[in-house]
């Protein structure tokens, strides 16, 4: 190995700084591309709720005793609707100017601070005008007064728009600094998502001025029951009632559940399809230098010795009993190269599981508090009870047999259900790469030793699936130390010429 020393070392670092060349915009990759997305997906749900805290007053008259359905609105100053019009006007440019510079109609360096200011105004402003209804505007007694669903509107709306203007700042300044282009890395269909939320939003919120007229409810009501429907959950404490709202049913739920469907498929495809490349590239690169370090320190290395242009190298003849020929050392860098690949990927499977599998969990637990809060006053509802309705929400079970009546429950749950939904659906794509890939291979080794045996037979099939189950302890000698085949199974180890001759 002294022999070899000199070469690995100063082939070594080059191949280290090569790797981290190749992880550096990886580390970036969020600030570049899944930033700009979230933002396109929130920013507009963010400005949707400014027009749901805008088109009602904030405060409600409600007397113990009385019915919260009925309860009367208060009328708001002047001056806080007129703060509330204009936040809104600049948090809808601020949307434009995203929409614009994801579509490439607009320049980077002009969207992206009109943007961000434009956000963080109408943050800030929000902010304090809930702050300030919190004091000044509170009606004595304080009993008999409630926030109407718009003041809890301003403030999800509030929080959004902090959420994404910060998102966009670090975005910025990468750019600034030079990390990546001053333009987003975002595929034609990725450009187009924050589009179609714009749209699956307008069409909601439409809807649901639609069916107040026709129904009688009040317009947030009206939210609320649209978004209960779009999403597929149904609880039936408000439905339609009259022939012209069922009619009328059909073809909003058909053309409003295939939109959702659209904005849905956009998201997953961002988080399982980019983040996963990007993911499974940084973790196949971390693992390789980790085993690049051990066999250098174990001194297993020889298989680590570039290629050169001289004779000596390129001629396949062995120097001594321990040298390797050329064509053995390739042959065992590309089984340690496969090896690698396939606990990355693995690795990286249940990683994403891990993270959706946690993100899902805390959206549940955490709405579940919520919502316990929200119903308390109203329903009695204790911790269990906002478990049980926030598990059902997330299935869209839907019972219907514990629903919100509360102002603040009706629009967290509008707030909630839109970011549970995405969750949702990569929860179970990334469960069907990894819990159910599992089950769907156990079946089929349980079916190879039973009634469905392979070309080679019971014996065989169950000597390879004890040695799977056995994490190759077992019947080891069974396959031979070379590349995969085609389909990516190990091939048989057959026995040599001439052994088969003595």
């Amino acid at each position: 190995m002294n022999e070899y020393s000199d070469e690995i070392q100063e082939y070594v670092p080059k191949q280290v700084s090569k790797e981290r060349d190749h992880l550096n915009p990886s580390r970036w990759w969020f600030a570049s591309s899944a930033f700009p997305m979230i933002a396109g997906t929130l920013g507009p749900v963010a400005s949707a709720f400014s027009i749901c805290a805008l088109v009602k007053p904030w405060r409600q008259s409600f007397p113990p005793g009385t019915d919260i359905a009925l309860a009367p609105y208060i009328r708001d100053p002047s001056w806080l609707t007129a703060v509330n019009a204009v936040q809104l006007v600049l948090a809808i440019v601020a949307n434009m100017a995203l929409l614009l510079n994801m579509t490439r109609r607009l320049s980077f360096t002009i969207a992206q601070p009109v943007t961000i200011i434009g956000w963080y105004i109408s943050s800030f402003a929000l902010i304090s005008l809930t702050a300030t209804a919190s004091g000044p505007l509170v009606v004595e007694p304080a009993e008999e007064f409630i926030w109407s669903q718009a003041f809890y509107y301003g403030i999800y709306s509030a929080v959004l728009y902090f959420f994404v203007a910060s998102l966009m700042v670090v975005t910025y300044l990468g750019a600034q600094a030079g990390r990546y282009p001053k333009d987003f890395i975002l595929t034609s269909s990725q450009r187009t998502l924050m589009l179609q939320t714009i749209m699956f939003l307008v069409y909601l919120l439409l809807g649901a001025l639609v069916f107040r007229q026709v129904e009688g409810w009040s317009y947030l009501d009206a939210v609320y029951w649209a978004a209960v429907t779009l999403f597929t959950v149904g609880f039936g404490d408000l439905y339609a009632t009259t022939a012209l709202g069922r009619a009328l049913l059909i073809p909003y739920s058909l053309i409003g559940i295939i939109s959702l469907g659209l904005v849905i498929g956009s998201i997953r495809s961002l988080v399982l399809d980019r983040g996963k490349r990007r993911l499974g590239d940084r973790m196949l690169e971390k693992k390789r230098r980790r085993t690049l370090r051990r066999m250098t320190r174990l001194g297993k290395d020889e298989v680590l010795i570039p290629i050169r242009d001289d004779p000596p190298t390129m001629l396949s003849v062995r120097t001594d009993s321990s040298a390797l020929t050329e064509f053995e050392r390739r042959e065992r860098e590309f089984n340690i190269m496969r090896k690698i690949q396939n606990v990355s990927a693995h690795r990286r499977r249940w990683f994403a599981m891990g993270v959706s599998t946690g993100t899902w969990l805390a959206l549940w637990l955490a709405g579940a508090r919520v919502f316990q809060e929200c119903e308390e006053r109203y329903q009695g509802w204790s911790y269990f009870d906002g478990f049980y309705f926030a598990f059902v929400s997330l299935t869209t079970i839907g019972y219907g047999d514990m629903t919100p009546v509360s102002n603040a429950g009706k629009s967290f749950w509008v707030f909630w259900a839109l970011l549970a939904l995405p969750t949702m659906t990569v929860l179970i794509s990334n469960a069907g790469d990894t819990i159910v890939k599992g089950i769907r291979d156990a079946t089929d080794q349980v079916a190879t030793v039973t009634i469905l045996p392979g070309e080679q037979g019971y014996k065989m099939e169950l000597r390879r699936l004890l040695r799977t189950l056995s994490c190759g302890v077992f019947f080891k000698e069974d396959t031979e130390q070379a590349p995969a085949g085609f389909l990516g199974r190990p091939r048989r180890l057959e026995p040599s010429t001439d052994h088969n001759n003595r």
